[in-house]
C-alpha cells in the first residue's frame, strides 16, 4: 500500500493539532492527558519490514520515534505515596466547611514531582468519572502552572485559562474569582494542582498577593489543594506569617533521588520493556542498572530522558538498539551531568 504525500502531510498536521491540545494547563488537554496516551505502534517482523515502502517505512519509523519521546510514567513508591496521601486528604476534606488541609509536593528538579501530583489528578478524575458517568459537564480536577514573578492577577488569570472563561481587560480581579469560583462550583471541581509553587515569595509584596489569592480560592472552592515545586520546605512560600500558615495546613512530601538498589532496577526495567527497537537485547539495560545511576545520579527524569533519547538515536541512525554508548551520548540536564563525573562513570561501567 502506498500512501500519498498529501495524506502523509494531513496526518502529520493532525497529530500536530492533538499535542497541541495536549497542555495540562487548559482542560481539553488535560482532559486528553486523563483519557490515557495513544496504543503504542506494534513492532512489524523482518518480512513485513521489507514490504513497507519509502514512505510507508518513514511513516513506521516516526510512529516508533513519537512513541519514545512520549514520558512513561512509572510507578515508583514516590508516586503511589502522592496519590494515597492525596486521596486521604480529598475524603478528609470531603466534609470540611472550612480549614481543608493541602499537600505540598516538594524536591529537587528531575525527581518526579509534576508526574505524581498530575497522577494524582488523574486518579480523582478517573475515579469520579466512574462515580458520575452521565454527567459530562463535571470539572474534577484543575491543574495551573504558576508563572515567574507572578501577579495575583495572573494566577487568577490562570485558573480562568484553564476553565476556558474569557479574561477581557477591562475585568477587574473580584470579576475573574468570582467567575472562576461560580464554575468550579457548579462543575464540582475537587482538586486543585499547583505547580511551580517555588515561584512564590512571601518576602515580596507581589507574591504575598498571589499567596492571599490562592489562599482565598482554597476557601472559596471546596477543594483540596496539592502544591508542588523545587525547594518548597526551605523556599520563601514558607515565610513570615502567611508561610506559617501554609505550613499549618498543608502536609509536605518530599521527593529526592533515587539509592541504588532494587526500586532503582523497577524504573530501568520498565523503561526498557517499552523500548520499540529491532535489534535490543532483552535485559540488557537491567544490566546496566548501576551505570544508569551513575550517569543519572538517581534522577528519575534523566533516566527517562537519557532512554528515550538513545531509542529515538537509534531509529535515526538504524542501529535500532540502546547501549551504554549510546546514553553516554545524550546530553543530560545540568545538574546530572554535573553529578555524573569521569570517576563515577567509571565505577557503573
Amino acid at each position: 500500500m502506498t500512501i500519498s504525500e498529501p495524506v502523509v502531510r494531513h496526518i502529520a498536521l493532525q497529530e500536530a493539532d492533538v499535542e497541541a491540545n495536549r497542555q495540562l494547563t487548559t482542560l481539553d488537554g488535560w482532559r486528553r492527558f486523563v483519557d490515557g496516551t495513544p496504543e503504542p505502534p506494534t513492532r512489524l517482523l523482518p518480512g513485513e519490514l521489507r514490504r513497507l515502502s519509502a514512505t510507508e517505512r518513514d511513516l513506521y519509523d516516526e510512529a516508533r520515534m513519537d512513541h519514545h519521546a512520549r514520558m512513561l510514567v512509572v510507578a515508583t513508591s514516590f508516586v503511589e505515596k502522592t496519590v494515597t496521601c492525596g486521596r486521604r486528604l480529598v475524603l478528609l476534606n470531603r466534609h470540611a466547611i472550612s480549614a481543608r488541609r493541602g499537600l505540598i509536593v516538594s524536591g529537587l528538579p528531575g525527581t518526579g514531582k509534576t508526574i505524581a501530583i498530575t497522577q494524582l489528578g488523574r486518579a480523582h478524575e478517573l475515579l469520579d468519572r466512574a462515580r458520575h458517568p452521565r454527567v459530562p459537564d463535571r470539572i474534577p480536577v484543575l491543574y495551573i502552572t504558576v508563572p515567574p514573578a507572578a501577579t495575583a492577577r495572573m494566577v487568577a488569570a490562570e485558573f480562568a485559562r484553564f476553565l476556558g472563561l474569557p479574561i477581557r481587560s477591562r475585568l477587574n480581579m473580584t470579576d475573574i474569582i468570582e467567575a472562576v469560583v461560580g464554575v468550579c462550583t457548579d462543575t464540582r471541581t475537587g482538586l486543585v494542582l499547583v505547580d511551580e509553587i517555588h515561584n512564590i515569595s512571601q518576602t515580596t509584596r507581589s507574591g504575598a498577593e498571589v499567596s492571599d489569592t490562592l489562599k482565598y480560592f482554597s476557601e472559596r472552592i471546596p477543594a483540596t489543594f496539592v502544591y508542588a515545586g523545587i525547594g518548597v520546605e526551605e523556599s520563601e512560600l514558607l515565610a513570615g506569617t502567611r508561610g506559617a500558615q501554609i505550613a499549618g495546613r498543608f502536609t509536605l512530601v518530599p521527593t529526592r533521588p533515587f539509592p541504588y538498589g532494587t526500586e532503582w532496577k523497577g524504573p530501568v526495567a520498565t523503561l526498557e520493556n517499552t523500548l520499540l527497537l529491532h535489534d535490543h537485547p532483552p535485559g540488557s539495560l537491567v544490566k546496566l542498572d548501576r551505570y544508569l545511576h551513575n550517569r543519572t545520579d538517581g534522577m528519575i527524569g534523566a533516566l527517562s530522558h537519557a532512554i528515550r533519547g538513545a531509542a529515538i538515536d537509534a531509529i535515526l541512525s538504524g542501529t535500532e538498539r540502546v547501549t551504554k554508548e549510546a546514553i553516554d551520548a545524550i546530553p543530560l540536564d545540568h545538574a546530572a551531568e554535573t553529578a555524573a563525573s569521569p570517576l563515577k562513570r567509571a565505577v557503573g561501567g
